[in-house]
């Protein structure tokens, strides 16, 4: 079965787009929306940081002097945390961490249950086109207008727009993404989603 979706234009004149139920119309999973969006937020943490000790540092064993008669301190190593370019007394290490395993039926699962619960609460705007012909914000804001939009908005396109990516990195609660690229946590960060019909129907078919 088809779902209409109507989409709103800068005109009066409004139309509609016919949309898969199977993609739009699911119930919201809660619990794998949970799963998906904190394997993928320990996904986007590297975890490589790491400090050398004074075992790892790279240089002589031999002492720099001798134990006495030369006035200066006592030194056994160059490598000595006390040193410069010595290890470090407590040296961080990089921990391997094991990521929540989630598969693209999962994946796939929580941003159809995303994606058709925005549609549910309205959050979800569908426009024919969105493009701007200068990469200017004042010009970007002006078009938000058009659609009653002001800000905490995520602006879903098809095809990489550098207008529209110089015009919005100024702005601190509008983002820009590829339709390509979209993830679990960018969809539920803004309170709408503003997404071109071409977009629509290309999220459609990388998630039925």
């Amino acid at each position: 079965m088809e779902l209409s979706l109507q989409i709103n234009g800068i005109a009066d004149t409004s139309s509609v787009i016919n949309i898969s139920d199977k993609v739009f119309a699911v119930p919201f999973n809660e619990t794998l929306v949970h799963q998906i969006v904190l394997a993928y937020l320990a996904g986007s943490k590297t975890g490589q940081r790491a400090q050398k000790s004074r075992a790892q540092v790279k240089g002589s064993g031999s002492k720099p002097w001798r134990q006495k008669g030369t006035g200066r301190a006592r030194a056994g190593t160059i490598k000595s945390p006390l040193w410069r370019g010595g290890g470090v007394t407590f040296a961080a290490q990089a921990i391997k961490k094991r990521l929540p395993k989630v598969n693209k039926k999962m994946y796939q699962g929580a941003l159809r249950s995303i994606v058709s619960e925005l549609i549910r609460q309205k959050r979800l705007i569908v426009v024919e086109k969105f493009e701007l012909e200068q990469p200017k914000t004042k010009v970007l804001l002006e078009k938000l207008k058009t659609f009653n939009l002001d800000g905490n908005l995520l602006i879903v396109i098809e095809k990489e727009q550098e207008n529209l990516n110089l015009a919005a990195r100024n702005l601190y609660k509008v983002d820009v993404k590829n339709v390509n690229i979209l993830n679990p946590v960018s969809l539920i960060n803004f309170e709408k989603v503003l997404i071109t019909t071409d977009a629509l129907k290309k999220l459609e078919d990388n998630l039925a």
